[in-house]
């Protein structure tokens, strides 16, 4: 006769705390806030300290705000961020009741970010996710999202008789039954039109991608080809988005054989497509194309994010697989983590609670849906991404700009559910991709210390996605010598950042040593204006061989299947 043991206390109450977090708060937004709250209030010594900076800077506000309103001069007591446009207009600094409105919020917002960041008796991790969503309720709060607390939003109103008003409604109404809040107008760009339109041309197919070739703009091309491993959380044509934007025709006017990657958009038909699927049939897949082709031996590979990570994998892989035909001879990697310990803001959407939420929803669909992904990456920075687009067309009536690099963050992607699941789990959770042997591709554990080629990589200063200083890891856990790069601007204008004049951007560069730190490293690196793709183009000529004559973009056994950009690249 079978007999029931009692469950342990300590795991019974664990379990129930699983559930009711899996149930009341599956992202984990309450309980990192609830214990800063209970963290404080069992530590009353350093609350009151707190309490008693606070009270200081606010009877110095309450000074400046009795100055202000009787009409008197004084410099502000609290300025926004440096990149903090939510207060530019004049009237913040001119009207005195404005002023102290934006005074006050300032003060709080900065007050209760202070405290949680110095929370006692937490973990730093704990810290950062309670500062987040505080953070975020805080930017959802700001008086400039709220009509009666915007004064140019009034203003705006009676200039335009209430038209303004009118229109915003009418863009709340389009965005409501899009689901989403739109940064650009679905009729300003077209895919193949006046975006992704350099000419080339499918040659190759499969489940996961199409491979895209570009028909050369030089009589001559180096030897060696380029192959790009472009990610799959969006879609490929970031990369050529028009002539002047567009890094692949740039690569092609410098003489390089160019072949990139696009990407299926997946179904629940992919929901059991595993994460080195995507290494075995893409990266590998694209490789052997463009040696097929080209009839070169070695190719240069260039991956860029979760591209990145993958081609990381690949190298790995194949070093160990196949070190006597090593297929890439050497390698770049854009904004990319292979070290998860650290991965930025995006942290507090990665705990057990999290993923296990997030793993029953994309099982019960087969994939993870490409709008929340996107949602999540927007919630990162949402006074840029989301109250901008809500202030400006809402509250102000106002179109959403014709912006490229906009209207391709809005085209989203879908994930399979089995690799979205072991990406998250895996890497970011357990950060097992720098450990020797604990993961396996197609049987084989890979050590990234087996990467013996060299590496140019490129990471972005304002990077919320992949910080720089996480992004130079990469350098420690190869074997191969690193030229590395950090641009600036953010993870999409810190990569898609053409030569112009008089030059916007900047760039520093130099060898990252195995032993650096991202600090000493950026204590001697060199610093340049302008961007930072003619110095890569000048470190892949000196690497992939003589120029031979131009080759056709298709072969008989790699006929022409689409025109550039081919057809996954369309899927909705």
């Amino acid at each position: 006769m079978a007999t029931n043991h009692p469950q342990d206390p300590a795991q019974l109450m664990h379990s129930v705390h699983e559930e009711l977090e899996a149930g009341v708060d599956p992202l984990g937004v309450m309980a990192p806030l609830a214990h800063a709250e209970f963290a404080w209030l069992s530590h009353p010594q350093e609350l009151a300290e707190q309490m008693a900076h606070l009270s200081t800077d606010i009877m110095a506000l309450q000074w400046y705000s009795w100055r202000r309103l009787l009409g008197a001069e004084a410099a502000d007591p609290v300025k926004p961020q440096a990149d903090d446009t939510r207060f530019a207009d004049p009237v913040w600094q001119n009207e005195a009741q404005w002023d102290v409105t934006k005074e006050w919020y300032l003060l709080l917002t900065r007050g209760v970010q202070d405290m949680l960041y110095d929370t006692p008796g937490l973990s730093g991790k704990e810290r950062r996710r309670a500062a987040f969503w505080w953070r975020k309720w805080l930017n959802a709060m700001a008086p400039t999202n709220f009509f009666w607390t915007n004064p140019v939003a009034q203003r705006k109103s009676i200039e335009t008789h209430g038209e303004s008003l009118v229109r915003g409604y009418h863009n709340f109404l389009d965005d409501l039954r899009v689901g989403n809040v739109r940064m650009a107008s679905p009729g300003d760009f077209t895919v193949g039109k006046n975006l992704a339109t350099t000419p080339g041309a499918v040659v190759f197919r499969n489940a996961l991608l199409e491979v895209i070739h570009y028909a050369p703009t030089t009589e001559k091309v180096h030897e060696i080809p380029l192959v790009i491993i472009t990610p799959w959380i969006n879609k490929f044509y970031v990369l050529d988005l028009n002539p002047r934007k567009s890094m692949v025709k740039y690569l092609l006017d410098q003489g390089f054989n160019v072949f990139i990657t696009s990407w299926k958009n997946p179904g629940p038909e992919m929901r059991d497509v595993k994460f080195e699927d995507y290494v075995t049939q893409g990266v590998a897949s694209i490789v052997q194309v463009a040696r097929d082709i080209t009839g070169a031996p070695q190719v240069h590979a260039a991956g860029y994010c979760i591209g990145g990570t993958a081609l990381t994998m690949y190298m790995a892989w194949a070093n160990a697989a196949r070190p006597e035909d090593m297929p890439v001879a050497h390698w770049t990697l854009f904004t990319t983590l292979v070290d998860f310990h650290k991965p930025g803001d995006i942290e507090v959407f990665v705990d057990e609670g999290s993923i296990r939420y997030l793993s029953r929803a994309m099982a019960a669909r087969g994939y993870l849906d490409g709008k929340e992904m996107a949602s999540a990456f927007r919630l990162l920075r949402s006074n840029s991404l989301i109250w901008h687009y809500v202030v400006h067309g809402y509250l102000y009536g106002e179109a959403p700009p014709p912006f490229d690099v906009l209207f391709w963050n809005m085209d989203t992607t879908r994930m399979p559910y089995a690799m979205h699941e072991w990406y998250l789990r895996e890497l970011y959770l357990e950060n097992k991709l720098i450990r020797a042997g604990a993961i396996s591709v197609a049987g084989l554990p890979i050590d990234l210390g087996r990467i013996t080629q060299p590496l140019y990589a490129v990471a972005a200063e304002d990077d919320h996605i992949a910080p720089w200083h996480q992004a130079f890891h990469v350098a420690a856990h190869i074997a191969g010598r690193t030229r590395f790069v950090l641009s600036s601007s953010g993870h999409i204008l810190g990569i898609v950042n053409p030569p112009v004049h008089p030059p916007k951007r900047s760039y520093r560069v130099g060898e990252a040593k195995r032993r650096d730190s991202s600090e000493q490293w950026h204590a001697r690196a060199e610093v340049h204006q302008g961007s930072w793709w003619p110095e890569w183009a000048a470190w892949l000529a000196s690497r992939c061989g003589a120029e031979v004559p131009a080759m056709p973009v298709t072969t008989e056994a790699y006929p022409r299947l689409a025109d550039a950009p081919g057809a996954y690249v369309r899927e909705k």
